[in-house]
């Protein structure tokens, strides 16, 4: 080294930081308390969501093992219950009706929605509003004023038979709801007339989410009305089919206030449905073990349905 250099001071360079488990610590304690924080907000709607439906579901099902009337000490009954369920030709008739009307209250309303949103898109969305309003409807009115309402149209003088009249069908004329044979199709028709215009809003909801420019093509490749109906708007409503399926099945197994009102499970038991015989064993007939059995076995077969609709509508 040269006399006239100078020497350079000698530095040592800064640690790199290090992002071991001490730096990690601190981020980790954030994310618990975030945690904490967040289950301190959800706590409110836990609560009460824990106490006014898993605790009643809860307690549904441990009565369901006990013969008990509400009032004296219950006795432990086993499986008596569900198997009464099953062998009882009253409570296996009414899930019979139940899955009956699912035909009425489903199947049906999905039918009719579908075509209603394949001939009001093939209008190109004229009068859409109106109709949209019109079949909507019985989802605003109470099912307790509708079941009245459909009571007397029903009835032998009602609206109903005035029309087959009218139109020279007076021998098809009868009290719809009192007849032994066609009282559970009348009362499940009822239900096709409240649940056909939600099926219809959602349907017209879900076709206006599909890309105009795949009906274009469709058009251009030489397909009618009825073939981009089946292969552009058909495959585009499937959620819509699917939550449309979901709604109406629970409608039509939980149906309780439009059976009361209207037949109360008359004529004969023909059209008694789970809800209304739930309701007729614990607070008429004060057999609570058979009641909680019987809505156990109607969740189960909801919960089973349900499932089975959405695996069908599950993309592929």
């Amino acid at each position: 080294m040269s006399d006239g250099a100078q020497a350079q001071p000698h530095t040592t360079p800064a640690p790199a930081p290090t992002h071991g488990a001490g730096g990690g610590r601190p981020r980790r304690r954030r994310r618990v308390r975030a945690g904490l924080k967040s289950w301190l907000y959800l706590l409110p709607a836990l609560a009460v969501y824990g106490g006014f439906a898993i605790y009643p579901a809860l307690s549904t099902f441990s009565f369901s093992f006990l013969d008990w009337d509400g009032v004296q000490p219950p006795t432990w009954a086993g499986l008596e219950n569900y198997a009464r369920v099953v062998t009882d030709p009253l409570l296996a008739g009414a899930i019979g009706n139940g899955l009956v009307l699912i035909l009425f209250f489903s199947i049906v309303p999905i039918a009719v929605g579908l075509l209603m949103t394949g001939l009001l898109t093939a209008r190109g969305g004229r009068g859409t509003t109106f109709y949209r309003t019109v079949y909507f409807l019985p989802q605003v009115l109470p099912l307790v004023a509708v079941g009245t309402t459909w009571r007397w149209l029903y009835s032998g003088d009602g609206a109903v038979n005035e029309f087959l009249g009218a139109v020279g069908l007076g021998g098809l004329a009868r009290s719809w709801l009192a007849d032994y044979h066609v009282a559970l199709v009348a009362l499940g028709l009822i239900g096709t007339w409240c649940m056909s215009g939600l099926c219809m809003v959602l349907f017209m909801s879900g076709a206006q989410k599909i890309d105009p420019a795949l009906h274009e093509a469709a058009a251009l490749d030489g397909a009618g009305r009825l073939r981009r109906f089946l292969h552009v708007t058909l495959p585009g409503l499937r959620k819509e089919i699917s939550i449309a399926g979901v709604i109406t099945t629970i409608a039509a197994l939980a149906s309780f206030d439009l059976v009361y009102v209207t037949t109360n499970g008359g004529p004969a038991g023909q059209t008694n449905v789970p809800a209304l015989l739930v309701y007729r064993l614990a607070f008429n007939e004060g057999d609570i073990g058979a009641a909680s059995a019987l809505a156990v076995v109607l969740t189960l077969l909801v919960i089973a349905l349900v499932s089975v609709i959405r695996l069908l509508a599950r993309e592929k």
